[in-house]
């Protein structure tokens, strides 16, 4: 690519409005993963430019589930803004997102650095705290279609995050029964274990990524593990709740 700034540029504007746009991909069919990847990068750092401050990361497609949702197989990253947080419990505005849909997930708070090869062991020990959480994913491309260069350089779809009470890194987070509802009706059922069998090996494979854009997982970062089960559309009016054993509920709801 010859010029991954403008597409950067376009990627970012689509967020900062809530504009839809075509694919890269179809324009340029020749872009690749990396090229993706830095596309994301350079997206985020005008917004980091406008006073967003970087959070945390999040993994997608960590699930099978996931992968056939949106039809990948591969295993991509994002990066979480301070600007994307929503309060547990609060209430959004559907006019921020394109395609907006929600996932659960289970959040990892940092009390250390990790970056590289790391073990379960070695992820863990860097653990503050552990907690239930939703996502909120939002493909700004034309009818929620896209190629995997697509999806990464649009910060892999993260678009907000709403982060349950957090508990003691102690509590083994491997296969916690998930129920998320809408509107108070069971949508998805699920267990964490479709996080890679353990979201623990989610955090690990997160340390691993981002050591190969030479960078770390902060002290004081959330990183979310990936979604457990398939997402479900918002729409107006809908209150969205996590129930996650263990961990307890997380919830926030979307503007009539």
């Amino acid at each position: 690519m010859s010029d991954l700034a403008k597409l950067a540029e376009v990627v970012d504007e689509a967020a900062r409005t809530a504009t839809e746009i075509a694919q890269l991909s179809i324009a340029h069919p020749d872009l690749t993963v990396d090229d993706a990847y830095a596309i994301q990068a350079l997206s985020l750092a005008r917004r980091y430019a406008r006073g967003e401050r970087r959070v945390g990361m999040k993994m997608g497609l960590t699930s099978r589930a996931k992968m056939a949702q949106v039809g990948v197989d591969e295993m991509i990253w994002g990066r979480l803004t301070d600007a994307m947080q929503v309060e547990e419990g609060a209430v959004v505005d559907i006019a921020r997102y394109v395609h907006p849909r929600v996932e659960p997930e289970v959040a990892f708070l940092l009390k250390a650095p990790l970056a590289g090869r790391v073990t379960a062991a070695q992820a863990m020990a860097a653990v503050a705290a552990v907690a239930p959480a939703l996502e909120i994913i939002d493909s700004r491309y034309k009818d929620f279609r896209f190629a995997l260069p697509d999806v990464v350089a649009d910060n892999s779809s993260s678009s907000g995050f709403v982060i349950g009470g957090w508990r003691s890194p102690d509590v083994d987070v491997a296969n916690l029964g998930i129920a998320m509802e809408l509107d108070g009706q069971v949508r998805q059922v699920g267990s964490s274990a479709a996080i890679l069998g353990d979201p623990v090996r989610s955090l690990v494979a997160a340390a691993r990524l981002v050591a190969q854009w030479g960078e770390r997982l902060e002290a004081g970062w959330i990183v979310l593990a990936g979604g457990a089960t398939a997402a479900e559309p918002l729409a107006p009016g809908v209150s969205v709740r996590l129930t996650m054993q263990h961990l307890g509920p997380v919830s926030f709801s979307v503007a009539g």
